[in-house]
């Protein structure tokens, strides 16, 4: 990734994308000076096709279609490792879940097609079971993914291990949560 186009120019991008992200994400992207500590202590950044602090640069660019073409903020495993490194405190993981939004509303979601289903199945999860049932989440999620036998090998053995339960959870204040994931819902809208 070079910030210079072939004729050695500077890339610029649309500065409404710089905007929207920091609007969205509440952090300043435009701080971040490249140290790269974001993307040296990334967990998972052996599987993004961008590093955290490429993004960020494309970001403060301008670059969104570079950017929104890219897997890593649908890789980004949100364990905050980013931004407890980063030396301008910027909240990265809320960088990632804007691009992710961001991505979502323009069409951007066929990269890697089941990062959006899991996520949209997991919420609905929660809504319908007041916190995660395991069984529900992985028997749901194969159906809409198409995976329908994945991973029901190990089921057998994490049954006899307790580690999931036939029998959804019993949890009290269900509704409540039903509750935050519809306001979530309804501000992302605004």
């Amino acid at each position: 990734m070079s910030d210079y186009d072939e004729a050695g120019s500077q890339k610029t991008g649309d500065p409404d994308f710089l905007d929207g992200i920091e609007s969205m994400s509440g952090t300043s992207v435009r701080t971040c000076y490249q140290c790269g500590k974001c993307s040296a202590g990334c967990p998972v950044a052996y599987a993004m096709d961008l590093l955290p602090s490429q993004v960020m640069r494309l970001c403060q660019l301008g670059l969104k279609e570079e950017v929104l073409s890219s897997s890593t903020f649908w890789v980004c495993a949100s364990c905050e490792t980013c931004a407890t490194r980063c030396p301008r405190e910027i909240e990265i993981v809320s960088v990632m879940d804007a691009l992710r939004q961001w991505a979502t509303r323009e069409g951007f979601v066929d990269r890697p097609r089941e990062v959006p289903i899991f996520v949209s199945t997991f919420i609905k999860n929660l809504g319908w079971f007041g916190r995660l049932y395991e069984a529900a989440l992985v028997g749901v999620y194969n159906l809409r993914s198409g995976h329908l036998a994945k991973d029901m090998d190990k089921a057998p053995e994490m049954l006899l291990k307790g580690k999931i339960s036939i029998w959804p959870p019993k949890v009290r204040g269900r509704g409540e949560v039903r509750n935050i994931i519809k306001r979530v819902r309804e501000i992302e809208k605004e």
